[in-house]
């Protein structure tokens, strides 16, 4: 069996798929996107192209080693979410051929449900308490906010007090029995996240997500004993070399994102790392069905894995939503905010090729929002 054609398509609101076919017919599904940056991903996977057409699709790792290793310059987003997508399709297609689960390629399922969170509150964080007490409503028993919109270098005390105020309201809306996770986005500076984390400790997240921004690894021990409250950072990291430095600062919680940090094979790698320092894995994934689905099939076979991002209802979301291109949406209907493990072969999820054939014809041109200040210079979105 051959691999005999590669195509990507852009689909609303802001993914990339692509589609290998082999010369038996079938059909393997990955996501390779940088978001607001899926052209250059998409060149990128046509450069990657060149290469795997006509090799053996089963060889994924031998694959993974050229994809990332072949060329003289190596790394980065652009090329490890093209290979990530790659990396995805292959073990789809691995399990199709073999009418098995990916879960059960990489050694069998250690759990029967994965635990998963709801984003509430947007970009500039509001109607916390509604949008919380509907998600618990709905069942999930976690939920997930951006601790701030755009915040000042050195803070100011309505602007601490706004931070403390969400998480003191979504304590309140779930009690002590569910959680609630803080994301900073990385628009908190290393000073503001000194001062906000013991501030915070009394609300008891179940994380703070990127303290700072990657840039600050420098920071991230005094971040660590500044409060008892777990760090989790990651989806701007895509090797496990990467993540070797916040684990060694006591970081708890990593979040590679599986259509980013090189895929499934990578993914398990950066778990297993995590697993011998006592971290857990909460992959992030705010993007598509087969970015969820490759996710899933990680996370049923990791022993030390936590909870899971899922992107249904995001406020990221125009135009499309998580269910728009699956033929069969049971794979991803929540029990108990629980998503369930199905022994449906490949990733778990069947794509539906004409709607993101036709999402293609459309296309989007997705892109980040650019903040500033209120004195006009650039702030972290």
């Amino acid at each position: 069996m051959k691999i005999s054609r590669i195509e990507t398509f852009l689909a609303p609101p802001r993914w990339m798929f692509v589609r290998v076919e082999t010369d038996e017919g079938l059909v393997g599904w990955g996501e390779p996107v940088v978001e607001g940056r899926a052209e250059p991903v998409r060149a990128a996977v046509e450069v990657l192209a060149e290469y795997l057409l006509g090799q053996e699709p089963e060889r994924i790792e031998d694959h993974w080693q050229v994809m990332t290793k072949g060329g003289f310059y190596r790394g980065g987003p652009v090329l490890s979410s093209a290979v990530a997508g790659l990396d995805q399709a292959l073990w789809d297609i691995k399990g199709k051929r073999h009418g098995l689960p990916v879960h059960q390629l990489l050694g069998g399922p250690v759990r029967e449900k994965i635990r998963a969170y709801a984003w509430v509150g947007g970009d500039e964080p509001e109607a916390i308490r509604d949008a919380v007490t509907a998600q618990a409503e709905a069942g999930f028993t976690a939920v997930k906010m951006n601790g701030c919109g755009r915040m000042s270098p050195v803070a100011t005390r309505a602007e601490v007090r706004a931070c403390l105020q969400r998480a003191e309201t979504a304590r309140e809306v779930l009690g002590d029995d569910r959680d609630f996770g803080l994301d900073f986005h990385g628009r908190v500076s290393p000073a503001n996240a000194r001062r906000l984390l013991p501030l915070l400790a009394e609300h008891a997240p179940m994380f703070v997500e990127e303290p700072v921004l990657s840039d600050y690894m420098q920071a991230l021990p005094d971040l660590v004993n500044a409060s008892n409250i777990p760090l989790a950072l990651g989806e701007r990291l895509f090797t496990r070399r990467e993540f070797l430095a916040p684990l060694q600062a006591g970081v708890a919680i990593l979040q590679p994102d599986i259509s980013h940090a090189g895929g499934i094979s990578e993914l398990r790698r950066i778990a297993a790392l995590a697993e011998t320092y006592g971290a857990q894995l909460a992959p992030h994934c705010p993007l598509g069905p087969v970015a969820l689905a490759a996710s899933l099939q990680v996370a049923f076979t990791t022993p030390n894995f936590l909870i899971q991002e899922q992107s249904l209802g995001i406020h990221y979301h125009r135009d499309a939503e998580l269910l728009d291109y699956v033929v069969d949406p049971e794979p991803f209907r929540f029990h108990g905010g629980s998503l369930l493990r199905t022994e449906r072969p490949g990733l778990g999820v069947e794509v539906d090729e004409a709607a993101v054939r036709a999402a293609d014809a459309r296309g989007h041109a997705w892109r980040n929002p650019v903040w500033r200040h209120e004195d006009g210079s650039f702030a972290e979105w």
